[in-house]
């Protein structure tokens, strides 16, 4: 069975993620759930242009799965694009599975004056109708004045009924999706400075909050997610990106200190450490082919990491930053596997 095939609104309620999350093993990872305080129904792991996936992947992925898309048009763009072709068919006018789709796109012009250019770029590229998460993207530490005027606009672009979405069909056309939809039903921002991040966490203005994290970069677990109550029906929707990637390299590759036999993290297993902490909603990857998603699928009905597993990724991750010296670190702490 495809998705294609389920009978699936974004706009869903408990009852229907339920649904939905039959389609996999139970376990103590569900694959669906809501998107914070969003009407959205969301796949754990989402697949961002990064990794260059081509739109046949794409469209294998969303025929997995997988729902949650995360487009650029005005950074690495030459990575993107290579995932337009599957994106439009999913979420172009006309598309009869744009319902079961979360398009997520982004721009990295901190300016609202030129806000409408950059969403105008990817409503011609893609198709579209309708976004359903707009992101501010890499809000940095110098960011803080521009970010605040940018999120003052929310009001005018998210939604139907908007400023913007009068422009934006007297640029592209109407449509009913459009009308219904508005141009942006919901806003986020992705952060580099945790501080701020911190800072806007309770603003209506912001209804998604993306932020990097994996067990060499953990700072989001206490400046983010420990600030959050999962069981507040109000709280922000939470994304991490980066789960495989530390300065020092990349995470499935052992610290060089690490004692043979031990615990190697793979890249599900990665994806599994960001999903196993608290109110983390989606894990944005760079997945790039076909065997990656079905490993990356393949990992979810294995539940959350146990808090031994957890602890052993910290020092795992300390070790690939070179912040702990593995004779410091207590035998039984480790966890060895074949």
């Amino acid at each position: 069975m495809q998705i294609a095939d389920l009978p699936l609104r974004s706009t869903s309620n408990s009852d229907s993620v339920s649904i939905l999350n039959q389609r996999f093993p139970p376990s103590g990872l569900p694959f669906y759930r809501k998107l914070g305080r969003t009407d959205l129904t969301v796949s754990c792991l989402g697949i961002g242009g990064g990794g260059a996936i081509s739109s046949e992947d794409t469209l294998y992925a969303f025929d997995r799965g997988l729902n949650y898309f995360f487009y650029s048009s005005d950074l690495h763009h030459f990575l993107y694009r290579s995932m337009s072709g599957g994106l439009k068919q999913l979420c172009g006018r006309g598309s009869s599975v744009r319902d079961r789709v979360i398009l997520a796109t982004v721009t990295y012009i901190k300016n609202p004056e030129v806000a409408l250019s950059a969403i105008f770029d990817q409503f011609a590229e893609l198709g579209i109708d309708y976004i359903d998460i707009l992101f501010w993207g890499w809000i940095g530490s110098r960011d803080a004045s521009a970010f605040t005027d940018c999120l003052h606009l929310s009001n005018d672009l998210r939604g139907a009924n908007t400023v913007y979405q009068r422009t934006i069909e007297k640029m592209v056309g109407t449509s009913e999706r459009l009308k219904k939809m508005g141009a942006v039903r919901y806003i986020g921002a992705s952060f580099h400075d945790l501080d701020l991040a911190n800072q806007w966490l309770d603003s209506p203005l912001l209804d998604v909050v993306m932020v990097r994290h994996n067990p060499a970069h953990r700072s989001a677990q206490r400046q983010v997610f420990n600030c959050l109550d999962a069981q507040n029906p109000q709280r922000p929707g939470v994304s991490t990106f980066k789960s495989t990637g530390s300065h020092s390299g990349v995470l499935w590759d052992a610290p060089a200190s690490l004692p043979k036999g031990c615990w190697i993290p793979n890249v599900p297993d990665l994806y599994r450490y960001s999903l196993s902490q608290n109110c983390v909603d989606v894990c944005l990857t760079g997945m790039r082919s076909r065997s990656e998603i079905d490993a990356a699928i393949a990992g979810i009905p294995q539940g959350k990491l146990t808090p031994a597993e957890l602890d052993y990724l910290d020092l795992y991750g300390d070790l690939h930053r070179d912040r702990i010296n593995i004779a410091d670190i207590s035998p039984e702490k480790l966890i060895y596997r074949p």
